[in-house]
């Protein structure tokens, strides 16, 4: 995989490849980041019509990739290539025992339907926090673009702090795990959308989850589809997936 001025990294939690959760959100969201192409489900979506609403419910998350924010998307700082993150990364595994996260449930954030912890787990938080401070040394500056378009979103005080220290608005004491299902949803559809995750994701949603990986996400170019690059274990030097 070729570096670029233009490609954009993140750290993200998401299950192995083969865990179930995995698998159904690849099926929900129609595409499969391990494998960076699109994804085309044969058994757990047989109605065509069914396919077709549920591609426009998710057309950003599916580019996205099934995760959890830790690091949000970044341009590499000039000097630092993705060999000295992923390095970065490796070392930064071997001192963590994995978070943890509980049971989750289908919310909704600011119109878009999302997991969350079923319980606060505070030390959620400091992990993530964590993450955002070690790492900022790769991060390059906000392009303009980039920034302004954050801007345009309602953010306070605190997060255009956030935002201009840290690239992102939501870190630490902002900061909420959640792993995107859907855009943006109507009102008038809500009920019923969130009805059909609950039937989708059903039993899955009670494991007792833990951040027991970080991966790094990378964006070839803006408008590209996010793919996984490299998983790492916390607490081993695993590494689950090699980079191509």
């Amino acid at each position: 995989m070729s570096e670029s001025s233009t490609s954009r990294y993140a750290i993200y939690y998401t299950p192995a490849p083969e865990h179930a959760l995995t698998v159904a959100a690849r099926a929900w969201l129609g595409r499969d980041a391990f494998a960076g192409g699109s994804f085309t489900p044969s058994d757990e979506i047989t109605a065509s019509g069914t396919t077709l609403a549920r591609r426009a419910l998710t057309t950003a998350a599916s580019r996205y990739g099934f995760h959890a924010t830790l690091k949000a998307p970044f341009h590499l700082k000039e000097g630092y290539s993705v060999e000295e993150l992923e390095r970065a990364l490796r070392t930064f595994v071997r001192s963590w025992l994995p978070c943890p996260v509980g049971p989750l449930k289908i919310d909704l954030l600011g119109g878009f339907f999302v997991l969350v912890p079923m319980n606060p787990i505070p030390t959620l938080v400091g992990f993530a926090s964590q993450i955002v401070k070690e790492f900022d040394r790769f991060r390059g500056p906000l392009c303009h673009d980039e920034f302004q378009r954050r801007l345009r979103g309602p953010l306070d005080e605190i997060e255009t702090t956030h935002l201009v220290r840290w690239g992102y608005p939501y870190v630490f004491d902002r900061f909420r795990f959640h792993m995107t299902l859907t855009d943006r949803v109507p009102v008038a559809s809500q009920a019923d959308v969130k009805k059909e995750l609950n039937a989708f994701f059903g039993t899955l949603l009670c494991e007792d989850y833990s951040i027991d990986t970080l991966s790094l996400f990378v964006q070839e170019h803006p408008g590209a589809n996010f793919v996984v690059r490299s998983q790492f274990a916390l607490r081993t030097r695993t590494l689950l997936k090699e980079a191509v």
